[in-house]
């Protein structure tokens, strides 16, 4: 009998479950109440109830570990000198949207020669945000792909979904979500309908698809 599915599938690789990899690499007490207070902090800012500038800053992804560090550390040191007037939240984006074809980001590539060892991907991930955690820099990350929240979100203070994806269903549910601060980005056209209409769409209970902890489909 003819095979009808997984026709164009090369090869697969068994990702380990989100629980045994937030056990390998565990957070601490005190990275938890850092992300809690992180998060309470920026919703009291996007609410009008703490008159400081929210600041979310950073560069295009990360890429270069090292320099990463370097900018976060750099970074620290200036966000506790106008902790007063403002929040800096430092982008720590690990997935790339892209328009055509390209590198996809540290989680699905993180050796950038094509190899997509995406489970070293999510180790990295998850180590450097810890590193920019205890710097007691907030963390803020475009979520691409609906199963990696499951891998890090716990460890993301403000999250975005970006404008490649803004108007994506699929996202909508995801963002419905998260339990985190969350921003959407304006369209590639760069209209602020579709914007609008996802802060809707996101706001509403909503019924998707996704892993739990343990790796198992749910709905």
């Amino acid at each position: 009998m003819k095979n009808v599915t997984d026709i164009n599938i090369t090869s697969k690789t068994l990702l380990p479950t989100p629980l045994a990899l937030c056990q390998e690499i565990e957070k601490t007490d005190s990275a938890h109440k850092f992300v809690v207070d992180s998060r309470e902090a920026i919703n009291e800012i996007i609410f009008g109830k703490d008159r400081r500038l929210l600041v979310v800053i950073g560069p295009c992804s990360i890429h270069d570990l090292e320099a990463g560090r370097e900018y976060a550390e750099k970074l620290a040191r200036l966000a506790d000198e106008v902790k007063d007037r403002m929040l800096i939240v430092m982008r720590v984006y690990f997935e790339k949207p892209r328009t055509t074809v390209g590198w996809k980001g540290l989680i699905m590539d993180p050796k950038l020669d094509g190899t997509s060892d995406i489970p070293e991907g999510l180790r990295i991930a998850r180590r450097f945000l810890l590193d920019i955690i205890k710097l007691g820099l907030p963390t803020a990350t475009e979520l691409l792909d609906p199963i990696t929240p499951q891998y890090i979100a716990d460890l993301i203070c403000w999250s975005a979904v970006g404008a490649r994806t803004t108007e994506s269903q699929t996202h909508r549910q995801m963002a419905s979500g998260l339990s985190m601060p969350l921003g959407f980005k304006n369209g590639t056209d760069g209209g602020l309908a579709v914007a609008i209409n996802a802060i809707k769409a996101a706001s509403q209970p909503q019924t998707f698809l996704g892993i739990d902890n343990e790796g198992r489909a749910n709905a």
